[in-house]
């Protein structure tokens, strides 16, 4: 099974930016990817998705405009640059990939969709 690992969170101010990196042990340039992320005593979320091409990208309301999504298919890489970070923003994200549909149209933004995550990477944004 791929393997996939989260890095670049950290603790920054509010305003700031960081940018999440997602490092597929295999293959996954066929697969849809997405970033979701969960707050202490909150259910995960989702946050972003993008499909195999990198040609259409979905995001949660509570981002738009200031995340943005991104991969590069040779490298098996996801990225989600995060900027004007707000408190809100405090939370562990998950990169996820689904295994289970080739070439997907557009990508889903419920967590059951997904098959393969990651461990996780802590992202607290300090008021």
């Amino acid at each position: 099974q791929v393997q996939l690992v989260e890095s670049g969170g950290g603790l920054v101010q509010a305003g700031g930016s960081l940018r999440l990196s997602c490092a597929a042990s295999g293959r996954t340039s066929s697969y849809a990817m997405a970033w979701f992320r969960q707050a202490p005593g909150k259910e995960r979320e989702f946050v972003a998705g993008i499909i195999w091409s990198g040609r259409i990208t979905r995001y949660a309301d509570s981002v738009k405009g200031r995340f943005t999504i991104s991969r590069d298919n040779v490298k098996n890489m996801v990225y989600l640059q995060m900027n004007s970070l707000k408190p809100e923003d405090t939370a562990v994200y998950y990169c996820a990939a689904d295994y289970s549909v080739h070439y997907k149209s557009y990508p889903g933004s419920n967590e059951n969709e997904y098959d393969n995550w990651g461990q996780g990477t802590q992202v607290t944004v300090s008021s």
